[in-house]
């Protein structure tokens, strides 16, 4: 399986170093939040890591909702029961929650088809901060702290109507972000197809934190140093 190099399993116990989850981040979903860097004060892994790891687990089933309960740092020993109901937690070796994950429906083992809708999947997050985020900031005149721009997740779902599809593209239908005081909550809303196809729809929230008002130069600033990075990478 592709994500064989981005974490280590004991029994079932799973472990992810900073630089496996940084180098997943970049590589397979271009997501360059600074977050997700070896070096970061406040390190976390990357939320599409746990999701793709749950469906390397467990498989891809019709209807699955992602809730993530805590941010996962550096040392911490995620548990991955053999056995799981439709509704289960991903907890630590302490019981600690990370993860909430609900599902119903058809479920699919195929390797073939679980890495593809990951890859797609998580690609999508790629998009997020320069082609949807920033223009959504300009557009309510609001903006992260740029000294420690702070996105994170805090759920994805998706409802298929069918497994039967070898690849998926994703394309965004709604963004809408409502802002309480320095807080941000971003909902994408997107239509998932095989070739022509809808074959179901998914939604992912966003939080975004320490918001002010927006700064066309500081704005800039941050856009060109998160793509500097991309570049830097690539």
């Amino acid at each position: 399986m592709f994500l064989s190099s981005y974490f280590q399993k004991e029994n079932q116990s799973v472990s992810i170093t900073p630089q496996q989850a940084s180098d997943f981040a970049k590589v397979v979903a271009q997501d360059f939040n600074p977050i997700h860097d070896v070096a970061a004060k406040r390190f976390c892994v990357p939320g599409d890591l746990l999701f793709a790891l749950v469906l390397n687990e467990y498989g891809l089933s019709q209807k699955m909702t992602f809730n993530f309960a805590g941010m996962v740092g550096d040392g911490v020993k995620l548990q991955f029961p053999d056995a799981v109901a439709e509704d289960f937690d991903i907890r630590d070796d302490k019981d600690k929650c990370y993860l909430e994950v609900h599902r119903s429906g058809d479920v699919r083992h195929c390797e073939t088809q679980i890495e593809s809708f990951i890859r797609k999947y998580v690609a999508f997050s790629g998009l997020n901060f320069m082609h949807i985020l920033v223009p959504m900031m300009k557009q309510h005149q609001m903006m992260i702290n740029p000294a420690r721009p702070l996105v994170i997740y805090e759920s994805m779902s998706f409802d298929l109507t069918t497994l039967d599809f070898n690849e998926v593209s994703l394309s965004l239908v709604k963004q809408e972000l409502e802002i309480e005081g320095k807080r941000g909550d971003v909902t994408l809303t997107f239509e998932l197809l095989s070739g022509d196809t809808v074959v179901g729809t998914g939604v992912k929230t966003l939080v975004m934190s320490g918001l002010r008002p927006y700064e066309d130069e500081p704005a800039q600033q941050m856009c060109d140093a998160y793509e500097s990075r991309r570049i830097a990478f690539g």
